[in-house]
C-alpha cells in the first residue's frame, strides 16, 4: 500500500507541474509521466495477478506514456510552438485551483465510506485531484494540445476510480476504458490537424469566426 500511495502521491504532483507550467514540452512530459505510473498501478493492487493484469498494465504505459505523447509532440513540432502564451484561466490561478482542489478531494475522500482496503490508499484523492486538473486544464487552456493533454489526465481520474473495482470486475473494463480512450485521442488527433491546416494555429479561439 505504501508503494502505491508514493506513485499515487507523485501523480498528483504532475497534475500541479502540468498546471504550473506554460510550456507544451513539460505538459506533455506530465502527462506522459503520469501515465507511466499508472500503468505500474495494478501491478501493486493485485498480489496474485495473471497475465490480463500485465496486459492492462503494459498497454496503459505504453499507450498513455509513449505513444499518445509521442503524437502531441509530433503534433506540436509540426505547428512551431512550444508555449501556452494567453491561457483563460492563469498559470498561478491554475496552481492555486489544482492545490485547493487536491486538498478538498483528500478531506472529502476521508468522508466517503470506503472499503477498509480503500480507506487508507490515495486512490480516490488521486482520481478527485485528477479530474479536476483535467478539467481546469480542458477550460483553462487555449492552445489544443493543452487541452488534450487535459482530457487525458481527466480520464486518469476516471481510471483511478476503476482501480477500486480491479478485484471485483473483470479487467475488460479496463481494457475498454483504454480503448475508448485511444479513439478519442485519434478524434482529437483529426480535429487538431483540421484546425492547424485551417488557421495555421492551434489556438482554439479561432474557432470562433466560424460561420455557416
Amino acid at each position: 500500500m505504501r508503494d502505491l500511495n508514493l506513485l499515487i502521491g507523485l501523480a498528483m504532483g504532475l497534475n500541479l507541474v502540468a498546471l504550473g507550467s506554460s510550456r507544451l514540452p513539460s505538459i506533455i512530459r506530465a502527462t506522459a509521466l503520469q501515465g507511466v505510473l499508472l500503468g505500474i498501478m495494478p501491478l501493486l493492487l493485485e498480489h496474485d495477478f495473471g497475465w490480463q493484469v500485465v496486459a492492462v498494465a503494459v498497454a496503459t504505459a505504453i499507450g498513455k506514456g509513449v505513444v499518445i505523447p509521442g503524437l502531441l509532440q509530433r503534433a506540436m513540432r509540426a505547428a512551431h510552438i512550444e508555449r501556452e502564451v494567453e491561457p483563460f484561466i492563469g498559470f498561478v490561478p491554475s496552481l492555486l485551483l489544482g492545490a485547493f482542489g487536491t486538498i478538498a478531494a483528500l478531506a472529502v475522500a476521508r468522508s466517503l465510506p470506503l472499503l477498509p482496503e480503500h480507506a487508507k490508499s490515495l486512490l480516490v484523492p488521486g482520481a478527485l485531484a485528477s479530474m479536476l486538473t483535467g478539467f481546469v486544464l480542458l477550460i483553462g487552456r487555449v492552445k489544443a494540445i493543452s487541452q488534450v493533454c487535459g482530457y487525458l489526465i481527466f480520464e486518469n481520474g476516471i481510471y483511478l476510480f476503476g482501480l477500486l473495482l480491479i478485484g471485483s470486475t473483470p479487467l475488460l473494463v479496463e481494457a475498454g476504458v483504454l480503448l475508448d480512450l485511444t479513439v478519442g485521442i485519434f478524434v482529437i488527433g483529426i480535429i487538431v490537424d483540421r484546425i492547424q491546416r485551417a488557421f495555421d494555429s492551434l489556438d482554439t479561439r479561432k474557432l470562433t469566426v466560424l460561420r455557416e
